[in-house]
């Protein structure tokens, strides 16, 4: 739990909060559409599972157990129901409970409507490959893969192209569309020269501190963030890192999030992109075969729970390590706790309950925020752009440091 402050109650998908309420009412509904359409083979026992779960989200229906037969995380997820039931104090429907439970079960419904834990096959694949076969992608990487004079600058290009990227959301049009043009007043926060200085002193002086050299990347989208986040790895291993380990997700959710196989795919992909992009993909497989690049997943970053109930493992791998990078909008709520904290309030005094330096890398798509440079930026941009929170343009890098019992 957060240190010397009790957080705000999280956002609900009831009214209280409208674009929760959407969210649940109408962008996830429209999601299943097109996760039929996508996928026009799916025989009719899973076409009517997924218009059933469509048809429960648009009218708020009660909010189901997950099969007890096919659930190997049955437990996990009827303990988060459970919790949901103590919240709103009677049978939770998709109307009323806590938006971040509400959201992640969706997405593990729907994985379970596919049968995917049996026949492998993703749901949001063919929209994973439109992006992946497409030009703007591409165009992408190799404008990051540019050489720069110093590493500095090489590590400062490469977390804003790794931010940006974070646009490219394939279950948000909203951001989407916006692509990675990027306006002067977007970046909200910027705190590259602290997080520069830190990484750099470091690796300096890594034997004086509890740093096994390691940096974790917690991954958002597949595609072009997922290009960036490689990137991003590739850089940190030649000048600040020993090892990087990407944390992926379990099973398919949030339509794009990236999964292992998002990973070799990319990789296969990049082989024919062009020399830059092949020599990046050469040189992230000899990091891999040596085990100093890895592509894990952990049923946590598919779950409802909130980063400081980190299962005791991930805690102990996380307080070891150099960094821990944060990246994209879902993995931010989760750290926030889901809830409207003051849009000021000092970035490290709501991650003080974590032991290691952070830094998180999002564009702005949910309510959440935390950490602007003044008392009035929010109001600010609520003259400028009412729906600045949400729609994917504006960005943030912050960064905390380490505590300073640890330094």
């Amino acid at each position: 739990m957060i240190e010397g402050t009790v957080p705000p109650a999280p956002i609900r998908t009831d009214q209280s909060n409208a674009f929760a309420n959407n969210t649940m009412c109408v962008r996830l509904p429209a999601i299943i559409d097109e996760t039929i359409d996508a996928n026009h083979d799916y025989p009719a026992s899973i076409k009517g599972r997924l218009y059933e779960l469509r048809d429960e989200l648009c009218s708020g229906g009660r909010i189901k157990q997950l099969d007890a037969e096919a659930a190997g995380d049955l437990i996990e997820w009827a303990e988060a129901l459970s919790r949901q039931r103590e919240i709103v104090m009677g049978a939770p429907t998709w109307h009323n409970a806590e938006w971040f439970f509400a959201e992640t079960y969706t997405y593990r419904c729907l994985i379970e409507a596919v049968r995917w834990a049996e026949s492998g096959r993703d749901p949001f694949l063919p929209k994973k490959l439109e992006e992946l076969h497409g030009k703007a992608l591409w165009r992408l990487l190799e404008h990051a893969l540019q050489p720069a004079s110093k590493p500095e600058d090489e590590l400062r290009g490469a977390v804003a192209f790794d931010l940006w990227a974070n646009r490219i959301d394939l279950s948000y049009a909203a951001s989407l569309t916006r692509g990675t043009e990027i306006d002067s007043d977007d970046l909200l926060v910027d705190d590259r020269d602290p997080l520069l200085e830190y990484l750099f002193d470091a690796k300096a002086a890594a034997a004086q501190y509890n740093d096994n050299g390691v940096i974790y990347i917690v991954a958002d989208n597949a595609g072009s963030e997922l290009a960036l986040d490689l990137a991003l790895s590739d850089c940190l291993l030649r000048h600040v890192a020993d090892r990087v380990v990407i944390y992926v997700k379990t099973h398919p959710t949030f339509v794009s999030d990236a999964i292992p196989a998002d990973v070799w795919m990319m990789l296969a992909e990049m082989d024919g992109r062009g020399q830059l992009t092949a020599s990046l993909a050469k040189r992230l497989r000899a990091a891999w075969e040596k085990e100093r690049l890895r592509f894990l997943p952990h049923p946590y970053w598919t779950s409802s729970r909130f980063l400081w109930d980190l299962p005791a493992g991930l805690r102990k791998q996380f307080n070891d390590a150099r960094l821990m990078i944060i990246k994209g909008d879902a993995n931010y709520r989760r750290a926030l706790g889901d809830c409207i904290w003051p849009a000021h309030k000092p970035f490290s005094d709501v991650l003080n309950y974590l032991d290691v330096p952070v830094l998180c890398l999002r564009t702005l798509k949910s309510d959440p925020v935390i950490g602007l440079p003044s008392a009035d930026t929010a109001e600010q941009l609520d003259r400028i752009d009412p729906a600045w929170r949400v729609n994917g343009k504006r960005g943030l890098i912050q960064f905390k440091g380490q505590p300073s019992n640890n330094q």
